[in-house]
C-alpha cells in the first residue's frame, strides 16, 4: 500500500508571494498538515498560477485575475517536498506562453514533475508517472486536463493546456479511455484524473459533472481528483473508487466568501 497526498489550488502569486518575499518562510503556507506531506510517499497539487519573471498578462481575451508568482516561490513547493504539479487550469498562461515556459523550467529546474500543460499539444497531453518504492514498485501516472479557458488549450506548435470538454460525446470518452489504456501499457499500478473543472463557488456537481466523472472512472481511473470551484466538494466512492468532485483552495490570498467557506482547506489522503 502506498499513501498519496492530494492537494486542491495552490496559488502562490500577489500577497502570497508578498509574505514569502518579507518575512513568510517557506513552510508557513502548508501550516500544520507538514508532518502529513512528509510521511506521504507521493504529493500532488494543482499549481494555480504562473511561476515567471514575466510582467506582460495575458491580455487576448477578457480575464479578471493575473496570478503570478516569482521563481523564488519555488521553494515553498521544494519545502512541502511536492512531487508533481497539474498545470492544466485557468492561471497558467496568465502571464502568456512566456509565463507557462518559465513555470516549466522552473519545476523541471527543481524536480517536481508536472501535467496537464506543455510546449506543445503532445507535450501538454504527457502523464507524469512516478515510482514509489516500498518494499516493492508502485507506478502512479498523473493524467492533467482541465474545460477552464479554452483559449489557453496547446496547439500542434505552440505551448497551453491540455483541454478538454466535460461531456458524455463518445470522441471525449474515447480520449479518456486512450489515455488510460497508455499508461496501463507503461506498468501503471494507479492511474489519477486531475481535472480543473467547472465554474467558482458552486458547493455541488451538476448532472452531468456526475454522469462524467463516473464515465471516467469506468474507463479505467483509480482517483478522479477534481479542483476549480474555490470550495471544497463532496466525496463519492464509485465502484470503490474516490471521485473527489472538488478538492477546494489551500494555498492564496482570495477574499473570503462566509458562507461558502473558501478559507476552509483539506489535505487528502
Amino acid at each position: 500500500m502506498i499513501s498519496l497526498a492530494l492537494i486542491g489550488d495552490v496559488m502562490l502569486g500577489r500577497k502570497v508571494d508578498e509574505a514569502l518575499k518579507d518575512h513568510m518562510r517557506p513552510e508557513e503556507p502548508w501550516g500544520d498538515v507538514m508532518p502529513l506531506l512528509k510521511t506521504a510517499d507521493l504529493r500532488i497539487i494543482n499549481l494555480e498560477c504562473a511561476i515567471t519573471d514575466n510582467e506582460q498578462p495575458w491580455t487576448r481575451t477578457p480575464k479578471v485575475f493575473h496570478f503570478r508568482a516569482k521563481p523564488s516561490a519555488i521553494e515553498t513547493l521544494r519545502t512541502a517536498r511536492v512531487d508533481v504539479c497539474s498545470l492544466a487550469n485557468n492561471h497558467t498562461l496568465d502571464f502568456e506562453e512566456q509565463g507557462l515556459l518559465d513555470t516549466l523550467k522552473h519545476l523541471e529546474a527543481a524536480g517536481i514533475r508536472h501535467a496537464g500543460a506543455g510546449r506543445n499539444q503532445n507535450e501538454a497531453a504527457d502523464p507524469a508517472i512516478l515510482t514509489v518504492r516500498v518494499g516493492h514498485t508502485h507506478r502512479v501516472a498523473l493524467l492533467a486536463f482541465t474545460n477552464n479557458e479554452p483559449p489557453f488549450a496547446a496547439g500542434p506548435d505552440h505551448p497551453g493546456t491540455n483541454y478538454l470538454p466535460v461531456s458524455l460525446d463518445p470522441s471525449i470518452l474515447r480520449r479518456v479511455e486512450r489515455a488510460v489504456a497508455d499508461v496501463r501499457e507503461m506498468g501503471v499500478d494507479t492511474v489519477i484524473f486531475s481535472n480543473h473543472w467547472g465554474p467558482n463557488m458552486v458547493q455541488r456537481p451538476n448532472e452531468i459533472f456526475r454522469r462524467f466523472a463516473r464515465a471516467v472512472i469506468d474507463r479505467g481511473v483509480d482517483i478522479y481528483y477534481g479542483h476549480s470551484a474555490h470550495v471544497f466538494q463532496g466525496v463519492e466512492i464509485y465502484r470503490g473508487k474516490p471521485i473527489l468532485y472538488d478538492t477546494g483552495d489551500f494555498i492564496d490570498d482570495y477574499a473570503v466568501n462566509y458562507e461558502l467557506r473558501n478559507d476552509w482547506s483539506f489535505l487528502f489522503q
